[in-house]
């Protein structure tokens, strides 16, 4: 098969492990399901992506692709750090806050095993979070934050971009944020982190 061919095949197969995903759940949710959902042969999911917890990873490392790799190519510039972490906000508050992200975050609060959290996790905040601590690396030896601990430093911006927006929308209480809203509520996130680190 083509790749270009594949790559939309694979964007069916993931639209329909999302539909399977709100209608039946994490726990309810079979390689079988998502195969007769995206009219596929179960032969092809497990080929390219092993086995449920394998498709799962792939959905939030999609789902996270943008936001890791807009961090890294800033990375690769020299922009200044809080430029980088203005201009990543609105990406992060979009990613963890959109339709699929709460699908996930859904099927995660309701499955009993852990095993898709962990996943969310591991190909989520874990793949991004090295990268984030780069920045703000970069922010305190431009001088423009003073902070011992990297990984506090990152909690905190992480509480002051997200706060219980996330929380909200996968209870349902917050509807999706808009882009004018995501933009100021970036803008604030870093103006309150100089305030409190420097």
């Amino acid at each position: 098969m083509r790749q270009e061919n594949r790559s939309i095949r694979q964007q069916q197969i993931e639209a329909a492990a999302y539909a399977v995903l709100e209608a039946k759940g994490y726990g309810g949710t079979s390689m079988q399901s998502i195969a007769k959902q995206a009219r596929a042969s179960n032969e092809t999911l497990y080929k390219w992506y092993g086995d449920k917890q394998g498709l799962f990873q792939a959905l939030v490392t999609r789902n996270a692709a943008e936001v890791k790799g807009h961090l890294e190519a800033k990375l690769e510039t020299d922009h200044d750090a809080l430029s980088i972490l203005g201009s990543l906000g609105p990406k992060l508050l979009d990613l963890l806050t959109g339709d699929r992200a709460v699908a996930l975050n859904r099927a995660a609060a309701a499955d009993p095993t852990g095993e898709l959290g962990a996943t969310i996790s591991a190909s989520g905040r874990e793949a991004v979070s090295p990268l984030l601590k780069q920045v703000l690396l970069r922010a305190r030896s431009e001088g423009r934050l003073a902070f011992d601990d990297p990984e506090e430093a990152m909690g905190l911006y992480l509480d002051l971009l997200i706060g219980d927006l996330q929380i909200r929308r996968v209870i349902g209480r917050q509807p999706q944020p808009t882009r004018s809203f995501r933009e100021s509520r970036a803008a604030r996130a870093v103006r309150h982190l100089q305030d409190i680190l420097t």
